[in-house]
């Protein structure tokens, strides 16, 4: 294997879900966010990958955000054949400091591509503890290699 400095050329980065905005106790909250489904094959069938969900939470002291997800796979274009890869109930991603504030950050899920069919997408659910008036922003992205090929 020759060792490259240029990680980038090593790895693809694909959007895998849309901006989400979340009040507590309103629009968002507690919703399940449907990703885009994403062609393995237009990757050069990557075999490992993260799903990174970056936010950005504005919490009362104490309070939290909160994610569960679940990353599907299939050979139907339309996944209707979908199968889950990976999931996880709601883990606390972030607590609002003393005096509460924001709170940034990026929650990574290591992906075992190598068992997917050719579709994959993400799914995840936002969940803010308080009752009304913290807010968060998050999207997704999945980055990733693996490949027999350099990724386009």
């Amino acid at each position: 294997m020759k060792l490259m400095k240029n990680i980038g050329a090593l790895v693809a980065v694909m959007r895998a879900a849309a901006n989400t905005a979340v009040t507590a106790g309103g629009a968002g909250d507690a919703t399940l966010v449907t990703g885009a489904i994403l062609d393995r094959q237009a990757k050069a069938m990557p075999l490992s990958g993260v799903l990174a969900i970056p936010y950005a939470a504005t919490l009362a002291q104490g309070e939290t955000l909160s994610i569960a997800y679940v990353v599907e796979s299939g050979n139907a274009d339309d996944l209707a054949d979908a199968v889950d890869l990976v999931s996880a109930t709601a883990a606390v991603v972030a607590t609002g400091p003393t005096g509460g504030g924001t709170v940034t950050g990026v929650f990574e899920v290591d992906l075992n591509l190598s068992p997917a069919g050719r579709y994959v997408r993400a799914k995840f659910t936002p969940d803010l503890s308080a009752a009304d008036t913290d807010t968060a922003a998050l999207s997704a992205v999945m980055v990733v290699g693996g490949t027999n090929e350099v990724p386009v």
